[in-house]
């Protein structure tokens, strides 16, 4: 694939380009026939490097050749532009070639259709381009292809629209190279983005490995000899098998660099060796090799043989010690490599191979609740969805299950089935009964008991982890919200007039509001609007002292430490109820007693109890700012006063530190410090910006969660 993309970036001749084209394919009349319409359709139109624009297609149908794909494919990948970028219909492709390339270029040309030049709008494409590709998985791999050739051909564009097309590639066209199995393209999307979306790191790894790849070199090469040598002495012969080695790719670096908070430096497995087999037996055998030589980082190893990936993904990945080296060590057969470069693209291009890829998840962007306009909450739905390490759990009867890191027992459910996660009553992990929330590990066993009733909480939301179940219950608690605020709205307008719900509900038909009602649960402004409305009413009835009732229905505004009440009413006190205990942010609920008002969460059981009872209700919010609570873990240079120095920094902030705690290191000084600190919210981000700056950050969050 290297020597490929090599010989692709120097390619600038239409001829040079044919003929590489025609290493890949054999001649045939339908091919001749779409290089020439595709010539005669992009004449006079050039690429911003100068070079003619037909190149373009050409070199995207070589690496669309290369992966296999069929005379078809390759027709639609030479006319991909033809529609958006000139005077031809998806019609006059289908009229002079067949309805399957027409339909093929139809599927790339809407994905070109609907991308924007924002960030945002990304997450909108990334929905419609799945959305519009879903019927033909082809559509997916040519438009990598495309991808891939825009992405070696950014140097002509301008600094802002390469950091534009770099991230749209990491955040979505590289999570479907992932998906898909194409590790190939995957890892190249990888490194060409980052490159351009953080130069400054990208330098930083870049520089470090060009000094430092004599001596890596020498480690690899060291450990690829002693492995080979074993290899031999146990029964193997060199036709056996062959060992690659190389240096990890820079993003894979990178990201274990934010992951673990460590320098360049400090990154300490970032040679790999990949050692290719004729059968699965000799996977195994090559391990026992491997463990009995070299000491196993027992938690780094794991069995895709065994335990395939979703996307088909099949290698043992063991990392061992090795004279002070940390090296990472993939065994694979030569199928599986196969599966592993060229993902679903395997069987187009070696006509059998590995496992099928698993395409289920892009049947869940089908379910996506379409009511939602909210595309920042789309896009975390699909990159949580796509973008994220994978574990295996199974069903009782051993059904594989592949789920992100850090899933829940719910996600599970919603992962067996939509039905199952919304009608699920108990559930038992590894025979032993265990919340829905809890994290899932590595090898579980789920079993989920379901009920003839629907069983969610909202509040769920923000502790559950894929993209199906975030999606399942967004859509039922949307309604269920819509729901709640109708029924508050009317309540608290009974409670402002002291009238009877029915006199209320007339009052809003007569206005032609009735339908927006809801929007007073939410919104103090519309309330206080509605209110004034809503006040020719009353006073049209017979008032015994008018003028003590001028300003009866007036909303004031009246605030109480984290919450504000707007009310016609005058409250002393804010409480509490014991059975919700809602956290600042969470949607809340207030009802009178007496002069109080006792505060739940909107979807609380007793809060809804209460509703039900036609207890008054008040409108309630939280206050706009409140100091919130973060942990910091700083690491500080072993010098004397560099404590004091860090505290004196965070004081000149404004920033109160609320507690420290000293980690200690086998010398007995002092590594790192987590602290506890206390800011408001709208500073967050430059607090962060200005401590990253100055000082090794490791981990910088918030302390709310979901059970406080």
């Amino acid at each position: 694939m290297n020597r490929l993309i090599e010989r692709v970036k120097t390619c600038k001749d239409t001829d040079e380009a044919i003929e590489f084209l025609y290493e890949f394919i054999q001649r045939s009349e339908l091919i001749e026939k779409a290089l020439f319409f595709t010539q005669k359709k992009h004449k006079g139109q050039f690429r911003k490097s100068g070079e003619d624009y037909v190149i373009h297609p050409i070199l995207v149908s070589v690496f669309v050749a290369y992966f296999g794909g069929n005379e078809n494919m390759i027709i639609a990948s030479l006319l991909h532009d033809v529609v958006e970028d000139t005077c031809c219909s998806v019609n006059e492709i289908s009229d002079q070639f067949n309805p399957e390339v027409a339909h093929l270029v139809e599927g790339l040309t809407k994905i070109k259709e609907i991308r924007d030049s924002e960030l945002v709008s990304s997450a909108l494409n990334f929905r419609k381009m799945l959305l519009a590709s879903i019927n033909d998985i082809r559509v997916l791999v040519i438009k990598l292809c495309d991808r891939l050739h825009n992405m070696l051909t950014l140097d002509s564009l301008s600094m802002s629209k390469r950091k534009r097309i770099s991230e749209e590639t990491i955040v979505v066209y590289e999570p479907i190279a992932h998906r898909l199995g194409i590790s190939s393209i995957k890892n190249k999307l990888e490194d060409l983005s980052f490159k351009y979306v953080l130069p400054n790191e990208y330098k930083k790894i870049d520089t470090y490995i060009h000094e430092n790849l004599q001596q890596l070199q020498l480690r690899l090469n060291h450990f690829t000899s002693e492995t080979k040598v074993l290899m031999l002495k146990n029964g193997f012969l060199e036709s056996d098998f062959t060992i690659e080695r190389r240096v990890k790719h820079y993003y894979s670096i990178y990201l274990k660099m934010q992951r673990k908070g460590l320098s360049i430096e400090e990154v300490l497995d970032m040679l790999a060796i990949r050692v290719i087999v004729n059968e699965p037996i000799d996977c195994y055998r090559v391990l026992g090799i491997i463990h009995q030589n070299f000491n196993p980082i027992i938690s780094r190893f794991k069995d895709y043989i065994a335990i395939p990936k979703e996307n088909g993904y099949q290698t043992i990945h063991t990392t061992v010690f090795n004279n002070k080296s940390i090296i990472e060590s993939q065994i694979r057969t030569k199928d599986m490599h196969k599966t592993a470069e060229f993902g679903v693209a395997a069987h187009w291009k070696y006509k059998s191979g590995g496992l099928n890829p698993k395409l289920e998840w892009l049947n869940d962007f089908k379910d996506q609740d379409d009511s939602s306009e909210d595309i920042e909450e789309f896009y975390e739905i699909a990159k949580d969805n796509l973008y994220s390490e994978d574990i295996s759990v199974f069903s009782p009867k051993g059904d594989i299950f592949t789920l992100p890191r850090g899933a829940t027992v719910l996600d599970f459910a919603y992962e067996v089935h939509t039905e199952v996660g919304i009608y699920a009553k108990e559930a038992y992990v590894n025979r032993q009964r265990t919340p829905f929330l809890t994290e899932l590990s590595n090898g579980d066993i789920v079993n989920i008991v379901i009920s003839k009733k629907q069983n969610f909480r909202c509040s769920w939301l923000n502790s559950i982890k894929t993209g199906k179940a975030k999606n399942a219950i967004a859509v039922h608690c949307r309604q269920k919200m819509r729901d709640i605020n109708d029924k508050i709205a009317i309540d608290i307008l009974t409670s402002v007039f002291n009238v009877r719900e029915k006199r209320v509900k007339n009052w809003l038909e007569k206005e032609n509001i009735a339908n927006k009602v809801y929007k007073i649960a939410t919104d103090s402004i519309y309330f206080k609007n509605i209110v004034n409305t809503l006040k020719k009413y009353p006073k049209g009835d017979k008032i015994l002292f008018p003028f003590f009732n001028k300003n009866k229905y007036d909303i004031k505004k009246q605030k109480f430490d984290n919450i504000v009440i707007y009310s016609n009413q005058n409250v002393s006190n804010i409480l509490f109820d014991y059975c919700c205990h809602p956290k600042r942010g969470d949607d809340i609920i207030g009802f009178r007693k007496a002069n109080n008002v006792i505060v739940h969460h909107k979807f609380c059981e007793r809060g809804s109890v209460l509703m039900d009872q036609k207890e008054q209700m008040i409108f309630v919010k939280w206050t706009r700012e409140a100091p919130q609570r973060y942990n910091l873990i700083v690491s500080l240079e072993n010098e004397r006063g560099s404590l004091a120095v860090f505290l004196h920094y965070l004081a000149k902030m404004q920033i109160d530190l609320i507690a420290i705690e000293l980690g200690k290191s086998e010398e007995g000084h002092s590594d790192y410090f987590k602290i506890t600190l206390e800011l408001p919210d709208k500073n967050i981000e430059l607090v962060r910006k200005k401590l990253k700056e100055k000082y090794k950050v490791i981990d910088f969050v918030s302390t709310n969660d979901v059970y406080k």
